[in-house]
């Protein structure tokens, strides 16, 4: 089975060299085509439009930035047209809605679709590990079990087209709301002249313990936001998809638009490319600025 590979950004480029790994032809592009040097190093065929793409390969991966970015690549008027007889996996991250939508428009054009959105990071998408949620129809998800096994061993059939997206929102509004208030409490016992090393060590020891908590702590205590496997404007991106989609669900979202806010200022305060850890800098500093 020949692939194409549309968008090899921070995690798509990883995920794209597995399946080159695993000699498996590959035939990708990208809408920055400095970013495909890698792959075509590694044997990839490059092109230069998506439809050629589309039209070389039987299954087509997407990695892309948003919905708007799959509508542009995937459903313009000349790529729509070569989806017979293709399948469409979006690994990206989207509202169920839009995800159905796009479901929609590819099943229109002749192809088949299924949602496959991942968790974890650069370093889980290079060896391998990442935790694939899949949206399909059971004989879907059974078809390419084998495929999406190159980007983690144990890809999870949730349900139908949807339900993967919506738990990768949720996943991700965790990570946004778990980081802010970890950020928060840091800041204050640093306040109260609470040693950091006693604070982690009750931390470790409770169920309030998360293993994120660690991963960021170094960054924040050295306010090392550089060399993002997450920047922070992706998960402001992704926090402000989960309050679009959450509002019609009759939930009370006013602790996530606190987080929302202060991603907000981090990209203000220009750590749009940095670690989304930049946060505690936000939280710390702005408090500062006006007082509190």
């Amino acid at each position: 089975m020949k692939v194409a590979f549309l968008g090899t950004g921070l995690m798509g480029l990883p995920m794209a060299q597995r399946l080159l790994a695993a000699d498996i032809q590959l035939v990708a592009y990208n809408r920055t085509p400095e970013k495909l040097a890698p792959l075509q190093a590694a044997g990839a065929e490059i092109v230069t439009h998506p439809r050629h793409a589309i039209r070389a390969a039987e299954c087509v991966i997407l990695m892309l930035t948003n919905a708007p970015a799959i509508y542009n690549v995937l459903l313009s008027d000349t790529a729509w047209q070569t989806l017979q007889g293709r399948t469409i996996v979006q690994m990206g991250t989207i509202t169920p809605t839009e995800s159905q939508e796009i479901r929609d428009a590819v099943v229109a054009g002749g192809g088949q679709y299924l949602e496959a959105p991942v968790l974890g990071s650069i370093p889980e998408a290079k060896a391998g590990k990442l935790m694939v949620m899949v949206g399909a129809e059971a004989e879907q998800y059974e078809r390419h079990l084998k495929l999406l096994q190159h980007f983690g061993t144990e890809p999870l059939l949730i349900g139908p087209v949807g339900t993967a997206a919506a738990l990768k929102l949720a996943l991700n509004q965790l990570i946004a709301s778990l980081t802010t208030s970890f950020a928060l409490s840091l800041a204050f016992i640093q306040r109260q002249g609470v040693d950091v090393d006693v604070f982690m060590q009750i931390l470790r020891e409770s169920s309030l313990y998360a293993p994120t908590f660690d991963k960021k702590l170094q960054r924040m205590l050295d306010s090392d936001y550089a060399n993002p496997n997450f920047p922070t404007k992706h998960l402001l991106k992704d926090t402000e998809l989960f309050i679009s989609e959450a509002k019609s669900r009759s939930l009370d979202l006013s602790s996530i638009k606190g987080v929302r806010q202060i991603l907000q200022t981090a990209v203000k305060m220009s750590f749009a490319d940095d670690d989304y850890s930049s946060l505690f800098s936000v939280i710390k500093e702005w408090g500062e600025a006006i007082g509190e």
